[in-house]
């Protein structure tokens, strides 16, 4: 991936107005004609307001309407160097990060996010080819749970104090994941249904809510954890796992604690990273796409 440096940012976005106008060319590109008059015309900057007029009729846009930087009284520079610190963060930007960086109060970085997150929109097209599925559980520990798992054979499944997440990752391609209620065979299944291309030859470990795949039309090939197996042949979970674990340690390291109300706000984050990882272009024109729309 091409590298976008903070020295470029500076280059392109040197203060609000220059921000105002990229968001408009993105929303609206080169608008010719006026939408209430039906005039040829030219739309110019309004002093000391964030929107555009028609030279006619004085017919207003608000090119902010509707967006992440709707009603915000935050200056669009500080929103997108905000967005240029998601692009370029691995393993995420905390609200605290941004207060100290913006010189902004808790509230107003933490309401940054928020939106800022609202962009990481995941894939719409189904995964195809080898694809891994698996299933994760984020939250605290509970007590005395390895003298239950013991003793009732639970295997880790309880979602007494954790959150289940169920992934599914394109080997070399995108990864879907979804923070799910629980991870039973008929929440399971419809998931996969539809994510994944029928007929693509389909990873899983030994887990029994996968035990249907086959009849669902997949070619469907599994390793057994509980026999320490984890490779056979070309099947094997490694993929989706090292995402996994990736989303975790970033997760504990940088936020350290999420609740479940937010908690997929943050899987679409580095699920949306993690997908575009291979891509030439730097990840803050995506995403800088993606802010001048409505939401």
């Amino acid at each position: 991936m091409e590298k976008f440096t903070y020295k470029q940012f500076e280059a392109q976005f040197p203060d609000d107005e220059t921000c105002l106008e990229s968001i408009f060319q993105n929303r609206f590109g080169n608008l010719k004609e006026c939408p209430s008059c039906k005039k040829a015309t030219t739309f110019h900057k309004v002093s000391d307001r964030k929107c555009y007029s028609c030279q006619w009729c004085a017919y207003q846009i608000h090119p902010l309407a509707d967006t992440i930087f709707h009603k915000s009284e935050t200056s669009l520079k500080s929103w997108f160097y905000a967005i240029f610190l998601f692009s370029n963060s691995k393993n995420g930007v905390s609200g605290k990060e941004l207060e100290r960086t913006l010189g902004v109060t808790y509230k107003t970085a933490w309401r940054m996010a928020k939106q800022i997150r609202l962009l990481f929109i995941a894939t719409q097209s189904k995964l195809s080819g080898d694809v891994e599925a698996d299933e994760t559980y984020y939250g605290g520990q509970e007590k005395f749970k390895h003298l239950a798992d013991k003793t009732k054979g639970t295997q880790g499944r309880s979602t007494k104090t954790k959150t289940p997440i169920f992934g599914m990752v394109q080997r070399d391609g995108v990864v879907i994941a979804q923070v799910v209620a629980n991870t039973k065979q008929s929440t399971v299944t419809p998931l996969i249904r539809k994510n994944v291309k029928i007929g693509s030859r389909l990873m899983t470990d030994e887990y029994m809510a996968y035990d249907l795949m086959k009849k669902e039309g997949y070619k469907h090939l599994r390793v057994n954890h509980g026999a320490k197996q984890y490779v056979k042949g070309v099947a094997h979970t490694n993929t989706i796992e090292g995402f996994w674990s990736q989303l975790k340690r970033s997760v504990n390291g940088t936020y350290h604690c999420v609740s479940p109300k937010y908690l997929q706000f943050y899987v679409n984050e580095f699920a949306y990273r993690y997908s575009k990882r291979n891509s030439e272009q730097p990840l803050f024109y995506p995403m800088m796409k993606l802010a001048g729309r409505p939401v």
